[in-house]
This record gives C-alpha cells, structure tokens and sequence, in this order.
C-alpha cells in the first residue's frame, strides 16, 4: 500500500523510502461501473482490488494500456486499464445510496451519470447508520475473490462497502479491519459486531476473512465457499476457516 518501487516511488515518499527516481502523482478517476486493480503489469494476474465509478486514482507510472498508481479511497496500490480512467479527480457532489442502481453502491458522482434515478443518489456526507442493514442488502451478490462492490465482492469487500455506506473507516484488508472499533468476547457478541479469522501466512494478498454477526448464531459474509453473500451458521463458518489454518476468530465492536 505504498507507491513506491525499488525504482520509482512517489515524490511525497522522498527521503522517505529508497527509490532510483521520484515523480509526483497524476491525479485520475475511475470513468466506468467497476475496474479490477491487479498485483501486476499484466491483465491475467492477481485481482488484489477495484475502482469504483468516480473514485480518484495516483498514476505514477504507465507500461502500455495499463497505469500503475494507488486508489487514493482505499490506499491499495497497483495496475489498472487505462482506458477505464479520466484525467483528474473532481470532488463528488453524490454518491450511490442504491445497491439495484445503474452504478455500484457507493459510486461517487460529479454529474449526473447516464441512466442514474434520483432516488438512487444521497448527497456526499449524508450516511447510513447501521453496516449490517446495508450489507443484507446484499445478500446474493456473487462472491469474487479482490472484488469490493454492490456487482461482486470478496469478504473484506463486503464490510468496507457497508462501512463507507454509514461514513465510517473501510480499511480494504482483514488484519485492518481486526483492528476496528474495540475487543469484545465471543459470548458478548451482537448483532452488527464483526468477526474476522486471520490467514495464515502465504504468498496471497488477502489477509483473512471478515463477516457481522447477524445474532449470536449466525453471521452474514460473502464466501468463496457458498459463491456469494450468505448467511450461514457461525458455527459452520468458524470450524471451515479454522480447519483452512486460519486462527482463531477475533470480535470487534465499531461503536463501544
């Protein structure tokens, strides 16, 4: 999640990090629905992201049609289609209040976009106040492994999604998102608590998973293991990522 290689990095990180140039940022922004954002200069590896309608892109670097930068909302950093990218990044006057709009939830808008309803806009820093009512909405949606939108998402997706839908932090990974709001036990769990099981340690870019508790019972997450967002018995849940080598899960509550 820096933007910085051995050979170039961006201005802001000189004296900071060690890099054979220094160049300042392009300011971009995401000018389609949704953009996957790979590991590598190459259309066929890792998803590690996306960019969403609106959001602002840090192009540093260029290697045919695809840029390297960093997807300023989240922070993650990687390559990205051109072509899927227009120059600058105006600040947004709406954003995407529907999951069923013609963009993805949470989309960010200057002006009016093609096919988007009135009813589907909500004014920037007008949020939501529960996660959990935003991520049942949904339910259904496929699961895709780096994917974070109302179109297909991963885990870790889902809960960023719902956070930025109430205005609050929406860290992209699981060991991030482990460390929001404050610990509780899992007998004092409630509905709307996240719960994330850490990975174990391997060459992959996510970190976890991460899931609400729905009741004492049950959680609600996008799964790889169902293909889509679920509600499933934690119990189910909590014995399948276990015996995947993942550790203990850890509960933490968004607002003591």
């Amino acid at each position: 999640m820096t933007l910085a290689r051995p050979d170039l990095a961006e201005q802001a990180l000189e004296g900071l990090v060690h890099a054979e140039a220094y160049r300042a940022v392009r300011p971009m922004h995401c000018a389609v629905p949704v953009v996957a954002l790979r590991a590598e200069a190459d259309a066929a590896s890792e998803q590690i992201d996306e960019l969403i309608y609106g959001e602002a892109f840090d192009m540093l670097d260029a290697r045919g049609e695809l840029v390297w930068g960093r997807a300023r909302r989240d922070g993650v950093v990687g390559w990205i289609p051109a072509s899927a990218l227009s120059t600058g990044a105006p600040a947004p006057t709406h954003r995407i209040a529907s999951p069923s709009a013609a963009l993805p939830l949470n989309a960010l808008i200057v002006e009016r976009a093609a096919g988007v309803k009135e009813e589907d806009l909500t004014p920037v820093g007008r949020f939501e106040k529960d996660p959990l009512a935003v991520a049942e909405r949904l339910l259904g949606v496929p699961h895709s492994p780096g994917a974070r939108s109302s179109v297909a998402t991963d885990g870790s997706g889902l809960i960023q999604q719902a956070l930025y839908a109430c205005g609050l932090p929406g860290p992209r990974h699981s060991d991030q998102q482990a460390e929001l709001g404050v610990a509780v036990e899992r007998s004092q769990a409630l509905r709307g608590d996240l719960v994330v099981w850490l990975a174990p340690a391997g060459n992959h870019a996510w970190t976890g998973h991460s899931a609400f508790m729905l009741d004492q019972g049950h959680v609600l997450h996008a799964t790889g293991h169902h293909g889509a967002v679920v509600v499933e018995a934690f119990g189910e849940a909590d014995a399948r990522y276990r015996a995947g080598g993942f550790s203990a899960p850890v509960f933490r509550r968004l607002q003591a």
